[in-house]
């Protein structure tokens, strides 16, 4: 980000709040809000001039502090020694004045201060109906990104960026996709379209003619991998086409490109990766979505083939979403002939428990970065990293395991739209992924089921979904009348 101080305004119900929480959702926030028996300015003056260098501090309303001189609180922001400051208040310009006089004089009170804040700060965000409209200092170009001419980010802005409010698609359009498709006939298909043309900007979308696959390879050592086969094999079929992977995206006309990440270490003995590496991961991830729009591609498959991933994604789920422990996370371990191998799953669930009590207890469990450092590993970074950059280049992405749902848990943490970009055809019923799909609020499409590996089940709706997305641009849906959508029976004709 390029600021340091933000002040955030809006009016109720404008999801102010919720704006100022998804801009700090990856930091350890000290959250100061007003004692309505003692609080005043000057207490949140001496609040602020408090905080330590290392401090992201969040004032929750200002409009609770009550009364007194805005002058200190005005001297206390521009001193504050915080390493970010967000203050959030409410917008009383545009409300009807107060009938009452004591109502009248403390609106008037307020909107001084707000315009006395407006100018200690570096940014002023005012945010209607969700969405935040920038009035002082840069933020993420959203409205340029839209027309297309934004400049691309610099890689090395990337983390910072990724905080910022990134696009989401059109509400209005998906409203009437949705009217629109009512009486269509595409059932559960009908949901895919509604998302497309949300995120194209048109109630009549157009299929996705050039899909990529990514495919994150990185094993991760020590138990998380107990039991499982060596993923250079996967890697080897991959790339000739032979593997289950590679015959489906061969039918569905998906290209494949297998992206490799520096291994994991045992995330049982300490972190699975430095902050570092999380860092250099979130770049590379970006710059693959980045470099994949400009190549024009408008979708993106997430997969994975490495070694003990499956485990790291029920750890990095574990971290991050509340009620999941390893136990109910981690799927059943087969041997290579089919066989239900307890003792991997025991070792694998241990690693998780470990993993999880020692990032929890140093107290980085619960943003994204260090927990993808702690117990996720450079391969969930990189997915991560590719999410967002989609998400900021407005190109849906495709999950559908753990793994895929783990990364999209993250990156939702580090910026909270970019939800929206990201379609689950199926989930598999994999607990990791369940659990993770119910973070996001993400409905599976399908319930195919498939374990032939990350990926597999994007690819094997994915002709289905064209053919939905085909059917409703054309228009050639199945008619149904009027009548029969609100449940009325027509009697049949006769001659």
């Amino acid at each position: 980000m390029s600021w340091r101080t933000l002040l955030i305004l809006g009016g109720t119900g404008s999801g102010h709040v919720a704006f100022a929480e998804s801009l700090l959702a990856e930091a350890e926030v000290r959250r100061l809000a007003a004692d309505r028996r003692a609080g005043d300015l000057a207490g949140l003056a001496g609040a602020l001039a408090a905080a330590k260098p290392d401090e992201t501090v969040l004032v929750e309303d200002v409009s609770t502090w009550a009364g007194g001189d805005p002058s200190p609180v005005v001297e206390a922001v521009r001193a504050c020694p915080a390493r970010r400051l967000v203050l959030v208040s409410a917008e009383v310009g545009l409300a009807p004045p107060p009938t009452a006089a004591t109502a009248r004089h403390r609106a008037q009170a307020l909107g001084d201060l707000n315009r006395a804040l407006a100018e200690a700060v570096d940014a002023v965000a005012l945010v209607v109906a969700g969405h935040p409209v920038w009035l002082k200092g840069a933020a993420a170009p959203v409205a340029a990104a839209r027309a297309g001419t934004a400049a691309l980010p610099d890689p090395a802005s990337v983390p910072d960026l990724a905080l910022r409010h990134l696009p989401t698609p059109d509400d209005t359009v998906r409203t009437a996709a949705r009217r629109r498709l009512a009486t269509a006939g595409l059932g559960a298909l009908g949901e895919v379209v509604v998302f497309a043309a949300a995120a194209q900007g048109t109630d009549h979308p157009s299929p996705w003619q050039r899909v990529r696959m990514l495919v994150l390879h990185g094993d991760h050592a020590g138990a998380a991998a107990a039991g499982a086969t060596g993923s250079a094999e996967l890697v080897a079929r991959l790339r000739e086409g032979t593997s289950p992977l590679g015959w489906l995206a061969a039918a569905a006309g998906v290209g494949v490109q297998v992206v490799p990440t520096p291994a994991a270490a045992a995330l049982e003995a300490g972190p699975a990766a430095t902050d570092q590496e999380v860092e250099q991961a979130l770049r590379q991830g970006w710059r693959l979505a980045e470099q994949a729009a400009d190549e024009g591609v408008d979708a993106i498959v997430l997969g994975a083939v490495g070694a003990g991933a499956e485990t790291a994604a029920a750890a990095l789920v574990g971290a991050l979403a509340v009620r999941a422990e390893p136990a109910a996370m981690l799927a059943r371990v087969h041997t290579p002939d089919g066989k239900i191998d307890d003792q991997a799953w025991i070792a694998r669930c241990a690693a998780v428990r470990d993993a999880l009590h020692r990032a929890r207890s140093a107290g980085r469990a619960s943003g994204a970065r260090p927990a993808l450092a702690e117990v996720g590993g450079p391969d969930l970074a990189t997915a991560a990293g590719v999410i967002l950059g989609a998400a900021y280049r407005r190109t849906p992405v495709l999950i559908d395991g753990p793994f895929g749902t783990a990364a999209a848990l993250a990156a939702r943490n580090l910026a909270a739209p970019v939800r929206h970009w990201c379609l689950l055809p199926d989930h598999g019923q994999h607990p990791t992924a369940v659990r993770a799909s119910e973070v996001l609020s993400l409905e599976p499409l399908l319930d195919l089921r498939l374990d032939l590996g990350e990926g597999a089940a994007a690819l094997a709706a994915l002709p289905l979904i064209r053919s939905a997305l085909t059917l409703a641009q054309t228009g050639a849906l199945r008619p149904v009348a009027a009548a029969a959508a609100v449940g009325e029976v027509s009697e049949p004709t006769t001659g």
